[in-house]
């Protein structure tokens, strides 16, 4: 839009030998005056239009992209972390807990980061686990059914 501006307004100057010279430049001089009324009524018709978004179009645009990003990706995303957390950290001697490796087990003893599983039928497989790779708080589903919520 600049460059068309640009262009109008400006008006190539020619210059005539003798008495021609006077009437040459008077009709340069109109034209350069036609040129920069018709810049200036496209200017003005631009910004009663809108011209599109315009920049707080564009801002809110932005912000609402950002709103949506934050309710359907962070927040979700936030809510499962403290979820795993409150989990974790009411962990007791007795629970059946799945590991982050998939492995199933009854917790024995527990301590401030780490935890004693017991794995398999075999009671003297003991294994410390880091509380934070304790990715669930329940029992292997060994009957083959699925479960329903």
């Amino acid at each position: 839009m600049s460059l068309l501006l640009a262009l109008l307004d400006t008006v190539p100057s020619v210059v005539m030998e003798s008495g021609a010279g006077e009437a040459a430049a008077n009709a340069a001089q109109s034209a350069g005056a036609a040129a920069g009324q018709a810049a200036e009524a496209v200017t003005q018709a631009a910004q009663r239009s809108g011209g599109g978004l315009g920049t707080m179009g564009l801002i809110l645009y932005i912000l609402a992209l950002v709103a949506i990003f934050y309710f359907f990706a962070i927040r979700p995303s936030k809510k499962r972390e403290k979820e795993l957390k409150n989990m974790q950290e009411a962990i007791k001697v007795g629970d059946d807990v799945m590991t982050s490796s998939g492995f199933y087990g009854k917790v024995t003893e527990v301590n401030d980061q780490v935890v004693i599983v017991e794995f398999g039928t075999n009671k003297g497989i003991r294994i410390p686990v880091k509380k934070s790779e304790i990715y669930g708080n329940k029992a292997p589903n060994m009957n083959g059914e699925t479960e329903s919520k």
